[in-house]
């Protein structure tokens, strides 16, 4: 064949690429790859040489006969093939777990070829999903899990437990009602904080926690020191775990609100032009440490306190891990099984609790398995309350206030006449210096109260926000008790 009569690399390469990949953007605009039959989508402006799309491109073709193409020839292909791509059907990707048709969720098993779980109320399987209806998104961070048992009558649970370190019948419940909100997609789930005196195995606790979802490559990691740093690593995997953690500064305490709950995050996409990346992540989130110091009440709304004792027992390394790997199948498919028993029950959702999702997954739990995880994780978020309150002067001297109040009745002044009055009820006769933070102005004390209104809300105390002909006031009253059986009237 004459020289001129050859077809443009660029042409060999699009041609070859549109014949043996489907191509598809995301909402954010992102351009990805998938294998014909294969549901794992690779960017196609990742430049990394482990594992992109351009990489399996070039050996494709080699493979094939087509020869080997330099990087213009590869450039411009790309270029035109992710315009094209541009007028596709938008569709998703996903990170480990992932919706699907007629009511299921997938797992992904981070396996080559492809096989994932499909979980459903009436059961699950072991299945190659149909592209169409998930797309997987793989990064460093997800590790390969094994392939789950099957018949396993509940023995994987009990054989978790006995690897862990868990306080009672009550924090266990919790620790597997966690791991069953992180197979379902669309329920955000409170952060489980593991703490416990040194030595009670909060960070092997936590790993095996995690590796049940991530595999046996995940693990625990120090809290980045900034935002973007966190940002990336939470987009990169399922499972957010950071070890030892000592306190909270506020900045680390809102972002993981927004981790917890879901968020948004908006950067510049290139530094020579003022287009823009979107990033949308809520991922299960976990933290150990002995203890924090004070926590923000937005945080406390959003943690499941599960507390972990010293063994009386120690192994080594080598055994506890060796005994964990060989259980992880089992453990896997006893959790699979009991998430289809879950997800088939029937159960009132609580509309008191602000993570109303988890709650309800609580209370099908508490169906099943006849455990009481719901009163549990009522009486944990009890107990952060309390951590709020002795860690906040301000909240202690509002609930003192609120105690001169007859119950059933309410106060109303304007914040600054609440500032003055809630300054000298702590200061006291003997004039007492204020603690550093205490609110200078009415307009800082009514936004501590606003994030306080939860957590005093709990403790009896209503406190809102109104306004009247001449100023803006700051209501507080006193929930009275509710009626004994005495009161209560018989029809």
């Amino acid at each position: 064949m004459a020289e001129d009569e050859k077809d443009p690399a660029r042409k060999v390469i699009t041609e070859y690429a549109q014949a043996h990949f489907r191509y598809f953007r995301t909402t954010e605009g992102t351009v990805y790859a998938q294998r014909n039959g294969h549901p794992v989508a690779r960017p196609i402006r990742s430049q990394g040489t482990t594992g992109s799309h351009r990489q399996e491109l070039m050996v494709d073709l080699f493979r094939d006969g087509h020869g080997v193409f330099n990087g213009t020839a590869m450039k411009e292909a790309l270029d035109l093939i992710e315009a094209l791509a541009l007028a596709e059907d938008v569709q998703p990707t996903h990170i480990r777990v992932a919706p699907g048709f007629d009511g299921a969720t997938w797992l992904d098993l981070g396996r080559d070829d492809g096989q994932s779980v499909r979980i459903h109320p009436t059961g699950w399987e072991i299945l190659v999903p149909d592209p169409r209806e998930v797309c997987w998104r793989r990064t460093q961070l997800t590790g390969e899990l094994p392939l789950p048992a099957t018949d396993t009558d509940g023995k994987g649970i009990d054989l978790l437990l006995g690897l862990c370190n868990f306080a009672g019948p009550a924090t266990e419940c919790l620790a597997i009602a966690w791991l069953l909100g992180c197979l379902e997609p669309s329920v955000p789930v409170p952060a489980p904080f593991l703490t416990g005196p040194q030595g009670a195995g909060k960070s092997t606790g936590g790993r095996m926690l995690v590796r049940i979802l991530e595999g046996m490559t995940g693990d625990l990691r120090r809290a980045p020191k900034d935002e973007e740093n966190l940002i990336t690593a939470v987009a990169a995997g399922w499972v957010t775990a950071l070890d030892n953690l000592s306190h909270l500064p506020p900045d680390l305490s809102d972002l993981m609100c927004c981790i917890v709950t879901g968020a948004e995050s908006i950067k510049r996409a290139l530094f020579s032009d003022g287009d823009v990346y979107r990033s949308r992540y809520r991922r299960p989130l976990l933290l150990t440490g002995i203890d924090v110091g004070v926590i923000r009440p937005d945080l406390a709304e959003r943690l499941l306190p599960l507390r972990l004792e010293r063994p009386r027992v120690r192994r080594t390394e080598a055994e506890l891990w060796a005994d964990y790997a060989e259980a992880l199948p089992v453990v896997l498919g006893s959790l699979l099984d009991l998430a289809v028993k879950v997800r088939a029950a029937n159960a009132v959702t609580p509309t008191d609790l602000r993570m109303a999702d988890f709650a309800h997954l609580c209370a099908q739990f508490d169906t099943v398995s006849g455990l009481g995880t719901l009163d549990a994780y009522r009486a944990s978020l009890d107990d952060l309350n309390d951590d709020v309150i002795e860690g906040d002067l301000l909240a202690q001297t509002a609930l003192k206030h609120a105690s001169t109040l007859e119950p059933g009745t309410e106060q109303r002044m304007t914040s600054a006449e609440w500032l003055h009055a809630l300054t000298g009820l702590y200061s006291g006769e003997e004039c007492r210096p204020l603690p550093k933070g205490w609110p200078t102005t009415g307009k800082v004390l009514s936004d501590r109260l606003k994030r306080l209104q939860p957590t005093l809300a709990a403790r009896g105390v209503l406190v809102d926000w109104g306004r009247n002909k001449t100023a803006r006031y700051i209501e507080m009253a006193r929930q009275a008790p509710p009626p004994g059986p005495e009161q209560q009237t018989a029809f």
